[in-house]
């Protein structure tokens, strides 16, 4: 395991695009790139809690932004409302994922953060489809703290991480974005799934901030490989370091619930290692 860069707050959302990797710090309320060389530099600054971001296929930059409940593009520099999401929830939306159509998928817990929903009852977390045109709807419900999410099968199925039911929840998307035909794609006993990337064999790595570690799954639940670290795994992302495929995580110290309110020595910081296939085309 290789350390790129420390020194950050809560870091989340890798992305690898453009030839490097992306990632978000949180706390700091900025989107970062480290190059090849190893500089990390801020791209975007937005204050946000969560600050996850995707990529559109013409390469622009879309984040999901909490205080203007929206979606927001980046444009010469400038964000610019891309999709407005406050008619779904009052609460922030967590993660993004954008297919090769330009469908935005965005996911919510819509509870407030570290509410447990009792076992059995529906969960109140969804995911919303935002199309080009700028319509979002909620496509996918009685998801139980959604977190993570990555696309399969060249786009033809999402996969969300429930952290709450320790699960991954496949879709099948329909032609219209809609997601359909619900399963269960894999349990993750004694994990809480958070980030997750799909590679092009067909697993799924996620990341567990309790467990300290990123695990690749295949469908079913068969644990493939497992990387240890000595902090909160928050994400993953699959890219390229040295002409070889390569798992970047983002981790960070995490204080668990009781302590957040307070907690400021984040460590954020971002690793990479060795990983057995390249990422998954969606």
């Amino acid at each position: 395991m290789h350390l790129l860069t420390s020194g950050h707050g809560l870091v989340e959302s890798p992305r690898w695009h453009d030839d490097r990797l992306w990632f978000a710090d949180w706390t700091a309320g900025r989107i970062n790139t480290i190059d090849a060389d190893g500089t990390c530099r801020t791209v975007v600054t937005h204050p946000s809690m969560p600050l996850c971001f995707d990529f559109l296929p013409d390469g622009g930059l879309v984040l999901a932004s909490g205080p203007r409940a929206s979606l927001l593009r980046l444009d010469d520099g400038e964000l610019v409302d891309h999709a407005g999401l406050a008619h779904l929830s009052s609460y922030g939306s967590n993660d993004i994922v954008i297919d090769g159509r330009g469908n935005a998928y965005v996911n919510n817990i819509n509870c407030d953060f570290g509410t447990v929903t009792a076992t059995g009852e529906p969960a109140p977390g969804f995911v919303a489809l935002a199309t080009p045109d700028g319509r979002a709807r909620v496509v996918a419900a009685d998801l139980d703290f959604p977190n993570g999410m990555t696309m399969l099968d060249g786009g033809r199925t999402l996969v969300v991480a429930e952290s709450y039911r320790g699960r991954l929840t496949a879709f099948e998307v329909a032609a219209d974005g809609s997601l359909e035909n619900r399963r269960i794609w894999a349990e993750t006993p004694g994990h809480h799934p958070d980030g997750i990337c799909a590679d092009a064999d067909g697993a799924i790595w996620y990341a567990d901030v309790s467990g300290q570690v990123c695990v690749r799954v295949a469908e079913g639940g068969e644990r493939l490989d497992v990387v240890e670290l000595d902090r909160g795994a928050f994400a993953c992302a699959l890219g390229w370091r040295a002409g070889r495929p390569t798992l970047f995580v983002v981790a960070a110290s995490w204080p668990d619930f009781e302590g957040l309110a307070t907690h400021t020595n984040w460590d954020g910081a971002v690793f990479a290692t060795a990983a057995p296939a390249p990422a998954a085309s969606s």
